[in-house]
């Protein structure tokens, strides 16, 4: 059309409000009356008997109704279309998300089939499913299965750190683990030329953010997790948290994903793994990327020290696989390239190159 500008569009997403800090929890009720007044929580049975009584009071100081819908553990098609159900019953106008990724993203799921404003309130900072639009769907064998994107991001993401503080230091790392890849990952899809989970090329800003993400990461990780396996809330938590939780799910939604995150396809597909948490599975396989990308051996070494120093697998054997073997690099490696951000990398790989990679990562490693 004559007279319109031609340009190429950029996106930034990011949920509507973000709240963090200790105790944040109990702000929850008046979250729930901004945005309609009655809610019907997806959290499993053991985030339910931690917190369900403490926030039915809360919520029947503010005249807030709250339903609870047990979460069965996994993020499949089915259990979003029980709990769908469940909240149409209920007349629930708004879904809360109490607990971690896979809660997290199954109340997304009825969010989005319900068409109900969502507020998320991880229990653990394992990962960034919380601030994001996807909904990572897996099969009844664990595996991952589709990936679904939401028409927005959650309305409200509210996080209290002395709850993530009390939750296994082994999540946190987790978190770590995941959100450490960014910085890498934005760089390689912008690299070559990829597309954000908008669909658009990335911003300057999620770049940023990934940088951001990173040098937190790498100035408090030590810290956070010393405090965190004595359920202590400090500056470096709060830190670590913001990091794993906000700053890595804006960076990876704006700036898009490469290989780290593409070997989850391969990597959920191996029954003695598939039971690792996914930042343990990312964390491992951002080595494996930056192998592929030829860092210097200083960078890489530099690495490795880090993950031993806060606990984070650093090969198939500490992710539980007892014999690595060419057949299951392959296997991992056929399955990675069939992910859709196999294609952000400044060069085109196939799985012989992959399947090379994870060798080299268990043999440099001993």
């Amino acid at each position: 059309m004559s007279g319109v500008p031609q340009t190429t569009l950029r996106t930034l997403g990011a949920p509507r409000r973000y709240l963090q800090g200790a105790g944040a929890l109990d702000f929850l009720p008046q979250e729930i009356l901004s945005l309609g007044g009655q809610a019907a929580v997806v959290a499993d049975a053991l985030v339910t008997n931690l917190l369900g009584e403490r926030l039915r009071q809360a919520a029947a100081s503010q005249a807030v109704e709250l339903h609870f819908l047990d979460f069965g553990g996994e993020c499949t098609v089915q259990e979003i279309d029980r709990k769908s159900g469940e909240a149409l019953k209920l007349g629930a106008r708004i879904i809360v998300a109490l607990g971690g990724g896979k809660a997290i993203d199954t109340a997304k799921g009825v969010a989005m089939s319900l068409d109900r404003p969502l507020i998320v309130v991880p229990t653990v900072a394992s990962n960034d499913a919380p601030t994001s639009r996807l909904i990572v769907i897996y099969d009844e064998a664990h595996r991952v299965a589709e990936v679904r994107t939401m028409p927005r991001n959650p309305d409200v993401v509210l996080v209290d750190t002395s709850i993530i503080a009390r939750a296994p230091v082994r999540y946190l790392v987790a978190g770590i683990g995941d959100a450490l890849s960014k910085t890498f990952e934005v760089r390689q899809c912008r690299l070559a030329g990829g597309r954000n989970f908008f669909g658009t090329p990335p911003l300057e800003t999620a770049s940023i953010l990934a940088d951001a993400c990173y040098a937190l990461i790498r100035a408090n990780a030590v810290e956070a997790v010393r405090a965190v396996r004595n359920n202590e809330v400090t500056d470096a938590v709060e830190r670590i948290v913001e990091a794993n939780v906000l700053l890595s799910g804006l960076g990876f939604e704006s700036g898009g994903l490469s290989i780290a995150h593409a070997m989850n396809r391969g990597l959920t597909a191996v029954p003695e793994i598939a039971g690792s948490l996914h930042g343990e599975m990312v964390g491992y396989a951002l080595r494996v990327q930056l192998l592929l990308e030829r860092r210097p051996k200083d960078v890489l070494r530099d690495l490795d020290t880090f993950y031993r120093e806060i606990g984070l697998p650093r090969t198939l054997r500490e992710l539980g696989l007892a014999r690595p073997a060419a057949e299951v690099a392959d296997l991992i490696a056929e399955l990675t390239c069939r992910a859709p951000y196999i294609g952000h990398f400044e060069t085109a790989l196939c799985p012989r190159d992959i399947a090379e990679a994870i060798l080299a990562v268990e043999e440099e490693s001993g």
